[in-house]
């Protein structure tokens, strides 16, 4: 989009106050000419915005009809799957009774088993994936909800040397679905065990400020690799060996459906931090 700047009138010269009028109208040509290109640059600049604001909504219409796709599929997968497990598992149950004190066929077992296992965690990972259920809202206190998570993972803790620390206040409570914020809860105290293999120390914090309800898990691990930043939440990604990539998309998900997000960042001590913010109406909700 171009301007063009039309050639102001021309005045008859030595005429009385000539001068003065062909002054003035200079001066009124100049002026509008600055207001009209003020006004075009202002234009552009719209364009521009409104531009950039229709690809990121086109971007995110794009990835949610994925994840539509993606979820339907995943939800078909994991029923089918759990159907033949059931009984695979029945029939194990039997074979190690009919073995009997075979030390060797039962350590074949216990890795076909283990097998079953990990299957059955993919499995439940994919339907709590593919769940589009609303929240069941309830008022409850936050902290006896991260402990119990804590306390459920204690043996774990132990194993690995992770000393955790909870610093949530006692009368910090939150209106939202138990049962889904200790299933985010727990996804992201596991993310932290596994990035702390050999010990270290998981931090617990939450806080209720302007913006509502902040609940923190910070780990002293490696922290997070720039180039894996954008990427954390997208479903099946993963750099763990086993992983199913699903843990961090379900936070986000039930994030999301409790009106807020999650999320993610290097500590400056050290190790990553996770974040699920819950929004203010949902605090005031609870009060």
């Amino acid at each position: 989009m171009q301007t063009r700047t039309r050639r102001p009138p021309d005045l008859p010269s030595g005429s009385p106050g000539s001068d003065v009028e062909l002054q003035a109208v200079l001066a009124a040509w100049h002026t509008a000419t600055d207001r009209l290109q003020q006004t075009h640059e202002a234009l552009r600049r719209e364009v521009r915005r409104l531009t950039d604001e229709l690809e990121v909504k086109n971007r995110a219409l794009a990835r949610k009809n994925r994840l539509a796709d993606l979820g339907q599929m995943a939800s078909h997968v994991a029923h089918e799957v759990r159907n033949s497990l059931v009984p695979l598992t029945l029939y194990l149950s039997l074979l190690r009774r009919h073995l009997g004190g075979n030390d060797y066929a039962a350590q074949v077992l216990d890795k076909i088993t283990a097998g079953l296992s990990a299957m059955e965690v993919l499995v439940s990972d994919l339907l709590q994936f593919t769940a589009h259920r609303d929240p069941q809202w309830q008022t409850f206190d936050l902290e006896p909800l991260v402990r119990e998570v804590c306390d459920a993972l204690a043996p774990q803790l132990a194993a690995q040397g992770i000393r955790a620390e909870l610093d949530i206040p006692a009368a910090l409570s939150v209106r939202a679905d138990r049962d889904m914020l200790r299933r985010a809860t727990l996804n992201l105290v596991l993310n932290a065990l596994d990035v702390m293999p050999q010990g270290g120390e998981l931090t617990v914090t939450g806080t209720a400020g302007p913006y509502g309800v902040e609940l923190e898990i910070a780990d002293s691990g490696p922290g997070i690799e720039q180039s894996l930043g954008p990427r954390l939440f997208e479903p099946f990604f993963t750099t763990k060996r086993g992983g199913t990539g699903l843990g961090l998309a379900i936070v986000e998900r039930i994030a999301a459906a409790h009106g807020g997000t999650v999320m993610a960042r290097n500590c400056p001590q050290g190790g990553a931090a996770f974040t699920i913010r819950l929004p203010a109406r949902v605090l005031e909700a609870a009060a």
